[in-house]
């Protein structure tokens, strides 16, 4: 399939073996901060990724010196303008368009392939927003992080109040969200909102890159089963998790994966996967 082009987003792949797609934050003179184009982009670049046969793992970075200095405060300037006297026509076009951005973040649970996030530099208020909607985060020794909304005098409406307190404790996401405090690497490490802290950028990328192989070499459906059951199970309580997973696995198991998966076991040698 044909690798689409866009203004704020760049999407590449290394080698054609394995499946690694490289979808790159491209807006560097603003140290990666999210403009409204990019809002457009993402969950179109996401889609097009999500279907794309020859994909199983996507690596989320950016270019420039830093990871993402938050949503472009000119966006800022055009949501807020409007065309209207009348004060509900005006707030209902702002809940509006406030759906359409978080939807645009949303968009990367919704993308069946898993999507690791590569963090260096700034990571802040957007940035916080996008990462914790991937599904594995890894930074460089000099990250830094910082929900940083509250001193915006806005309220973080992006998905951060939501899905940051599942993965670092709902105590530790309302100290960082109330005071907007900068936090390091080696914090968000303890905190578990990076599983790994890499001393530099280069070791970054060669690391997350292995570790994106190492997933895209596995099979296709039980990967995007995993993410799938993992997401739905975080809303429900356990029993409902394990129906959920029991109706998963009773379309998904007889599968030609799993002869294949079993059979490279016994022959001792490494499978081969068909692609979605």
């Amino acid at each position: 399939m044909e690798i689409p082009k866009f203004k704020t987003l760049e999407i590449f792949q290394k080698s054609p073996n394995p499946s690694v797609f490289h979808l790159i934050l491209n807006n560097p003179s603003l140290k990666s901060a999210l403009s409204l184009d990019f809002f457009t982009e993402f969950p179109k670049a996401l889609v097009s990724l999500d279907q794309n046969p020859n994909v199983n793992v996507i690596i989320l970075s950016s270019h420039g010196d830093h990871f993402c200095s938050g949503i472009d405060l000119n966006a800022f300037n055009s949501i807020m303008k409007s065309q209207s006297d009348d004060q509900g026509r005006v707030r209902e076009r702002l809940r509006r368009v406030i759906k359409g951005l978080q939807d645009a973040i949303t968009a990367v649970e919704q993308c069946r392939k898993v999507v690791i996030a590569s963090i260096h530099g700034a990571c802040v208020g957007g940035g916080i927003d996008l990462i914790t909607a991937c599904d594995i985060r890894y930074c460089t020794k000099n990250a830094f992080f910082c929900v940083k909304e509250v001193d915006l005098a806005i309220t973080a409406d992006l998905g951060t109040l939501q899905r940051l307190p599942g993965i670092v404790g709902y105590g530790n996401a309302v100290e960082l969200a109330l005071t907007a405090r900068r936090f390091t690497a080696e914090e968000a490490k303890g905190f578990g909102l990076v599983s790994k802290v890499f001393e530099s950028k280069s070791a970054l990328d060669e690391g997350v890159y292995s570790m994106a192989k190492g997933i895209a070499m596995k099979s296709p459906l039980a990967v995007i089963g995993t993410k799938e059951v993992l997401l739905r199970s975080r809303d429900m309580s356990v029993d409902q998790g394990l129906d959920y997973a029991a109706t998963w696995n009773s379309a998904m198991l007889p599968s030609a994966d799993l002869t294949e998966a079993i059979s490279a076991q016994m022959q001792k040698r490494k499978p081969t996967f068909a692609k979605l």
